[in-house]
C-alpha cells in the first residue's frame, strides 16, 4: 500500500511540474525524491536543478505557502540547489513576468494533483539560529544595540575571513574597474573615503562602527592620522587591539567597545561606514546631532549607508515586507533602512551642509555577489565553523542582498557634509580633483 501511495505522489508531482514547465520557460530542472528530473523549460542547462527530499516538502509548502517555509526547508536541506554557486543558480532560475506567464495554468488540474500532498509530512524544519527579542528594532532601548550587533558580527572572525578581503572590510567595495579583485576594490574604497574626508597627517579621525578596523589602519598608515574607532562587537574590538600591536600602530590606532551615544570628545573628521542601518529611523535625528557635536566648525563627516527607495507616505515606507522581517529575525536584527531624502533631511536639520552624494548601488551589488561566491567556494570550512544551517542562511542572505541592490529595491549612498558655519564659505575645494589626483606618499605615517 505504501509503495502504491508513493508512486501516486511521484506521478502527481510529475504532472504538476510538467504542466508548470509549459509556461515557466526556465533553464533549470526539478529533481524529485526518486531521482526523476523534470525540465522546467525547453532550454535547460545540464546539471542545474532544484532537488526535493520527499513529498513532505510539497506538503509543507502547500500548508504554509510562505517565504519563511522555503527558507526553513532550504536551511534543513529539504530543498537544495545544484549545478552552480547559489548566486549564479538563482540568477539563472529567475523568471521575468512570472505572473503573466502563469495565468494560463489549469488551476483545477493543479489543485486536484496537489490534494494528496496535504497529508504528506516532512521532517520538522526549524531554524535554531534566530534572534530572540524585538528583531525589528523599533522598540529598542538604550542598551539593545549591543545585542543586535553581537548577534550579527560575533558569529566568528574565522567565518568572516572565509569571504572578506585581506583587510576584513565588511562594507561595500569600490570598483574603479568592474574586473577589479575584491581585495583591490576594498583598498580603493578605503582610499576613496580618506580622500573624501581630506585627511591630513596629524589630524584625528573617528570611525563609528569601525568593524575590524580596515579604515582605521588604512588612514593611519597612508594618511598619518590618529584613528579612533568604536564598535559594539567584542570580536572586532579584540581583533583591532591585537592588529594594532602587531603592526606597531598602537599609538596611532585605538578602539573602544562602546555605543556611539556614549562617545565624547572632538575629532577633525568623522566616518560612519554602514552604521546608520543599525541606528533606527526614529533615532536618526539624535544620531546626527551626536555626530555633529563631536566635530569642529567645517569639520567633515562622511556617512555611508544602505537605503530603500522612498514611498508616498511614511506608513507605506515603514511597512515590513516578509523578506525584511525574515532578514531581521535570522540575520540582521535591529536593522532599519531609511530613504535618501529623509537621511539628508535629518543631516540638514541639525546643521550639516551637504556637499556630495554618490550612489554606489552597483558597487555593492557586485561586492555581495563576490562575497556569496567566495563563501560558497569554502563550504566545508564554513560548515565546520558555524554549522550547515547558519552557512546556508548566510549564503542565501548575501546572494539575496546582491539581487536586491541589482534590482534597485535597496540602494547605497555616500554623503559628504560639513558642520555648517554660521556664515562664510564651507571650506570645501572648488572641484573634485582631490578625489582622483595622485596621492603624495611623503605625507604619510609610513613615509
Amino acid at each position: 500500500m505504501e509503495d502504491r501511495n508513493s508512486q501516486r505522489l511521484i506521478a502527481a508531482a510529475k504532472s504538476i511540474f510538467e504542466h508548470l514547465a509549459a509556461r515557466a520557460d526556465t533553464k533549470i530542472s526539478i529533481r524529485l525524491w526518486d531521482g526523476t528530473e523534470i525540465p522546467l523549460g525547453d532550454d535547460v542547462e545540464p546539471g542545474l536543478c532544484v532537488s526535493l527530499s520527499g513529498p513532505g516538502v510539497i506538503g509543507a509548502l502547500l500548508r504554509s505557502p510562505k517565504l519563511e517555509t522555503i527558507l526553513r526547508l532550504y536551511a534543513e536541506r529539504q530543498i537544495d540547489f545544484h549545478g552552480a554557486d547559489l548566486y549564479t543558480f538563482l540568477g539563472t532560475a529567475r523568471v521575468r513576468n512570472s505572473r503573466k506567464r502563469l495565468r494560463g495554468l489549469n488551476k483545477l488540474l493543479i489543485a486536484r494533483k496537489l490534494l494528496p500532498f496535504l497529508f504528506a509530512r516532512s521532517a520538522p524544519a526549524k531554524i535554531e539560529h534566530s534572534f530572540e527579542g524585538d528583531e525589528s528594532g523599533r522598540n529598542r532601548k538604550a542598551g539593545d544595540n549591543r545585542g543586535y550587533i553581537q548577534f550579527h558580527y560575533d558569529v566568528s572572525d574565522a567565518f568572516y575571513e572565509l569571504f572578506l578581503d585581506d583587510e576584513m572590510v565588511y562594507t561595500c567595495a569600490y570598483f574603479t574597474d568592474w574586473n577589479d579583485t575584491l581585495d583591490q576594490a576594498q583598498r580603493n574604497k578605503l582610499d576613496m573615503v580618506c580622500r573624501k574626508l581630506q585627511l591630513r597627517s596629524g589630524e584625528s579621525m573617528l570611525d563609528i562602527g569601525c568593524g575590524w578596523g580596515g579604515l582605521l589602519f588604512h588612514a593611519a598608515r597612508h594618511y598619518g592620522v590618529r584613528a579612533h574607532g568604536v564598535t559594539l562587537s567584542a570580536n572586532q574590538f579584540s581583533f583591532i587591539q591585537k592588529k594594532a600591536q602587531q603592526l606597531g600602530l598602537s599609538d596611532k590606532v585605538t578602539a573602544e567597545l562602546k555605543d556611539y551615544r556614549d562617545l565624547d570628545g572632538s575629532y577633525d573628521k568623522i566616518a560612519a561606514i554602514g552604521i546608520c542601518e543599525h541606528v533606527g529611523i526614529d533615532n536618526m535625528a539624535d544620531y546626527m546631532s551626536k555626530v555633529r557635536s563631536m566635530l569642529p566648525y567645517r569639520g567633515l563627516f562622511l556617512n555611508h549607508g544602505i537605503t530603500r527607495p522612498g514611498k508616498r507616505t511614511m506608513k507605506q515606507f515603514r511597512k515590513m515586507r516578509p523578506e525584511r522581517r525574515l532578514l531581521a529575525k535570522y540575520i540582521f536584527p535591529g536593522g532599519e533602512l531609511d530613504h535618501l531624502g529623509r537621511l539628508i533631511q535629518s543631516m540638514e536639520a541639525v546643521g550639516f551642509d551637504v556637499h556630495d552624494v554618490e550612489g554606489w548601488r552597483d558597487h555593492y551589488a557586485l561586492t555581495c555577489k563576490l562575497w556569496s561566491q567566495r563563501l560558497w567556494e569554502r563550504r566545508d570550512e564554513a560548515i565546520a565553523l558555524v554549522g550547515e544551517e547558519k552557512y546556508r542562511m548566510w549564503l542565501l542572505y548575501l546572494a539575496g542582498v546582491s539581487f536586491s541592490l541589482g534590482d534597485g529595491s535597496a540602494r547605497l549612498y555616500q554623503i559628504v557634509a560639513t558642520k555648517h558655519a554660521s556664515r562664510g564659505p564651507s571650506g570645501m575645494p572648488p572641484t573634485r580633483e582631490h578625489l582622483y589626483a595622485p596621492r603624495d606618499e611623503s605625507n604619510t605615517a609610513e613615509g
